[in-house]
């Protein structure tokens, strides 16, 4: 079996529709790309309950804790890679400001040898669930489809 991670799709209702809040990946690779760019907060864990690291994922991604309410498992979703992704849905009215990311070390340029700080979000949206299909990564957009049979339209 591949990598788990688990992670938080927070959404809310809109006279348009259900939206949903994203984040768009930090780091030079993914700087001025928007299509396929962005993920669900979402990160791995090996002995933790998926809850717990999806939430505990939230707040070191977006730097705020996620809200206080009732979450529901929407599913495990399989990457291409084989990486599965346990993702909870709660609906919350939610604006944490300014994104404030923890960081990993990246080589950059590749092969360089130069190590530099970067940091996992650099953005941090709501968007209507056709937008937010555009700019999520490929294996998170069933997570959607599954939002809308929890939520409705």
């Amino acid at each position: 079996m591949g990598e788990t991670s688990a992670g938080i799709l927070l959404y809310r209702r809109r006279a348009a529709g259900i939206e949903v809040y994203i984040g768009h990946m930090g780091g030079p690779f993914w700087r001025g790309k928007d299509a396929a760019a962005w993920t669900i907060p979402k990160g791995t864990y090996t002995d933790e309950a998926p809850l717990e690291a999806a939430l505990r994922e939230f707040a070191e991604e977006i730097g705020t804790p996620a809200p206080d309410v009732a979450y529901r498992e929407l599913g495990r979703f399989r990457y291409p890679s084989g990486k599965v992704v346990t993702v909870f849905a709660g609906e919350a009215e939610f604006d944490p400001g300014p994104v404030r990311s923890n960081t990993f070390e990246l080589e950059w340029p590749p092969r360089s040898g130069r190590m530099q700080a970067v940091p996992e979000l650099d953005d941090a949206r709501w968007f209507a669930v056709d937008d937010a299909r555009e700019r999520l990564v490929r294996g998170q957009r069933p997570a959607l489809d599954a939002l809308l049979d929890l939520a409705g339209p």
